[in-house]
């Protein structure tokens, strides 16, 4: 009777070996590394019941320790766990701090890589504001990005167009251009070609768009045929009316520095054209304009009269009439009608 007090009665479980929870009764001076051996007798390799650990309450418990010193109550239960290599279980840590810091760590979703590639092709296959496959016909701006003219229209009507492309303000910022498409190169998405070369339309080329005639042909098939035509209509074209299209960022500097240019000459252009037909020296006036510009630029000189220019057979007086009162009286007359002045109706 007094040798069965000192001995224990516990549970022993083991959800990670799959192992259900089963009935001791043990002494309470037994070292929890015989408890294994007791478990596993078979397994005699001392590396693989080192994978083995005993936990009281989720604490760790050492091998070399008792179920007394241990501190192990009567129908306590113990669960028998595996140790993984830098998991902790040796009273360090149990696994769970690294396992959400591996959590943490995928729990913001990463950017996908964009392969440099496919931004490429597809800078050249598909048009520059709608992001749709190109598709004629198309139009380039002065700085060389390509459209698909439908939809560049469009967003120009209703005023949709993004801050990066501001400069396209009129339909006479867009140019024409003729692509030549891949023969049999399937119906699902066009593809284009230099006519002359045969260079795919595909970014690993550089290609440039003569103004003139729209014609887009590859930059190599302008340089090894060194002429001042068009190479498909044979229309005459200068280095001005060359636009490099999708260029590196000295080539759109350098095309968008041309294009202030032209609407410089053009504002000063029209800024002249509208002082000549203030003058009236764009309508041949004659001497009359002349006369008019001369009373602007010198108010000293004399003013210009009706009677001036009167007919030959008419009444200068009469003629002086229709443009104003030519004789001074003390009626005055109505706002809207001459014949009746003020005092005589």
């Amino acid at each position: 009777m007094a040798s069965s007090k000192k001995m224990l009665q516990i549970f022993v479980a083991s959800p990670d070996l799959g192992l259900p929870s089963r009935s001791l009764t043990l002494s309470p001076y037994l070292t929890l590394h015989s408890l294994k051996l007791s478990l596993f007798p078979s397994q005699n390799l001392t590396q693989t019941l080192n994978c083995l650990y005993f936990s009281l309450n989720g604490k760790p418990l050492l091998d070399s320790s008792t179920l007394s010193s241990a501190d192990v109550k009567p129908s306590s239960l113990l669960t028998l766990r595996l140790r993984f290599s830098g998991g902790g279980g040796d009273g360090g840590a149990t696994g769970a701090e690294s396992r959400d810091c591996y959590l943490n760590m995928y729990a913001v979703k990463k950017p996908d890589k964009v392969d440099p590639n496919e931004t490429r092709l597809s800078r050249w296959t598909t048009c520059a504001f709608s992001s749709e496959p190109l598709a004629p016909p198309c139009v380039i701006d002065r700085i060389g990005n390509i459209f698909n003219k439908e939809s560049l229209v469009e967003a120009l009507i209703h005023k949709r167009l993004p801050k990066e492309f501001s400069h396209i303000r009129r339909l006479k910022d867009m140019i024409p251009v003729h692509l030549s498409p891949i023969p049999d190169a399937g119906r699902q998405e066009m593809r284009f070609q230099c006519p002359i070369s045969g260079l795919e339309f595909n970014g690993k080329y550089g290609f440039v768009a003569i103004k003139g005639c729209g014609h887009v042909l590859s930059g190599k098939a302008l340089k090894e045929v060194k002429t001042s035509a068009c190479l498909v209509c044979h229309k005459e074209f200068s280095e001005l009316d060359k636009i490099v299209i999708n260029g590196t960022l000295e080539e759109v500097a350098l095309l968008r520095e041309r294009m202030e240019e032209e609407r410089g000459r053009s504002r000063e252009k029209m800024e002249k054209n509208v002082g000549c037909s203030l003058s009236g020296a764009k309508h041949g006036v004659g001497e009359t304009a002349g006369s008019l510009e001369c009373v602007g630029k010198d108010r000293s000189a004399k003013r210009f009269k009706a009677v001036d220019i009167a007919p030959v057979n008419a009444t200068k007086e009469v003629y002086a009439s229709i443009f104003t009162s030519s004789k001074k009286t003390e009626f005055k007359e109505t706002y809207s009608c001459r014949s009746l002045p003020l005092g005589r109706n």
